[in-house]
């Protein structure tokens, strides 16, 4: 079945940085566009960022633009989130979406 499986979350102080991975299977990965969305407390989950098949093309939220770089190994089945510069607003539950299945995702929290 499909499984996408997020890890690399955890607390870190404003300005820094995280690499957030999401390890797939159960699916064709490599013909699947992915994405990353994000649900902060009392929030509604939002977009983060998207990517297409082979990586050529990429979307990112206004909040996130020149912050986040989203990217994919179609050899690992596995999607990345390089965040950098992190602010106290980026506190969320991150999770990766893709091949019609959803990972349970894993917290970010931004704080001095």
């Amino acid at each position: 079945q499909v499984q996408l499986v997020e890890s690399g979350g955890g607390l870190v102080q404003p300005g820094g940085s995280l690499r957030l991975a999401c390890a797939t299977s159960g699916f064709a990965f490599s013909s699947s566009g992915m994405s990353w969305y994000r649900q902060a407390p009392g929030k509604e989950r939002e977009l983060v960022a998207v990517i297409n098949t082979f990586g050529h093309s990429t979307y990112y939220a206004d909040s996130v633009k020149g912050r986040f770089t989203i990217s994919r190994d179609n050899a690992k089945n596995t999607m990345y989130l390089q965040m950098n510069s992190l602010k106290p607003e980026d506190t969320a539950v991150y999770y990766c979406t893709g091949g019609n299945g959803w990972g349970q995702g894993t917290l970010v929290t931004v704080s001095s």
